[in-house]
């Protein structure tokens, strides 16, 4: 399978951006690469177009299950693996959301929630433990507000997204007139 240079290009951007959103360049493109296919692709397809081992496609689709971002095909009459990116953009935007936040977010306010419990010994501790407490106070805010938007369909949350400009304008407004 051969790349077009705009292919490439998506591909390889991508893959650095997966570096930021979680996981390995790789894997990234492994993503970026089964996103624009039109049809399912193997695991030695992939590796031909990537220009990696088929082990290493192999483990970056090991991963892509766990983050639920491929779906697995099978072809009549073909024994291999054939894989597509799971769902619309908007579905593996949300998956990489939601992924993000048990993998990050959960932990860290479980172990706030946990060191806020015990007594401060000294001053010191008491005011790690202020520091801790506004940490805290701020994921929860975050973990609710991700919580709704979630849940919203995703005419809604892009009826919200192009008003976040208009809000800060709004804000902005009220701001001046208090």
């Amino acid at each position: 399978m051969k790349l077009t240079s705009q292919a490439q290009a998506f591909v390889l951007h991508f893959g650095e951006m997966g570096s930021r959103w979680g996981f390995n360049r790789t894997v990234g493109q492994m993503l970026a690469l089964l996103t624009i296919q039109s049809e399912p692709l193997n695991a030695d397809q992939l590796a031909q177009a990537l220009k990696i081992s088929r082990g290493n496609v192999s483990m970056g689709l090991k991963e892509l299950q766990a983050w639920r971002l491929v779906e697995l095909h099978h072809l009549p009459g073909d024994r291999k693996d054939y894989f597509t990116a799971a769902g619309s953009i908007w579905d593996m935007a949300r998956t990489v959301f939601e992924e993000r936040r048990k993998r990050e977010l959960d932990p860290t306010l479980s172990l706030l929630r946990q060191l806020l419990l015990n007594e401060p010994q000294d001053e010191q501790e008491a005011r790690a433990q202020e520091r801790m407490q506004e940490v805290y106070d701020l994921l929860e805010l975050l973990d609710r507000f991700a919580n709704t938007l979630s849940r919203l369909d995703q005419k809604d949350l892009l009826k919200l997204m192009r008003l976040g400009s208009g809000l800060s304008k709004l804000l902005a407004l009220k701001g001046r007139k208090s």
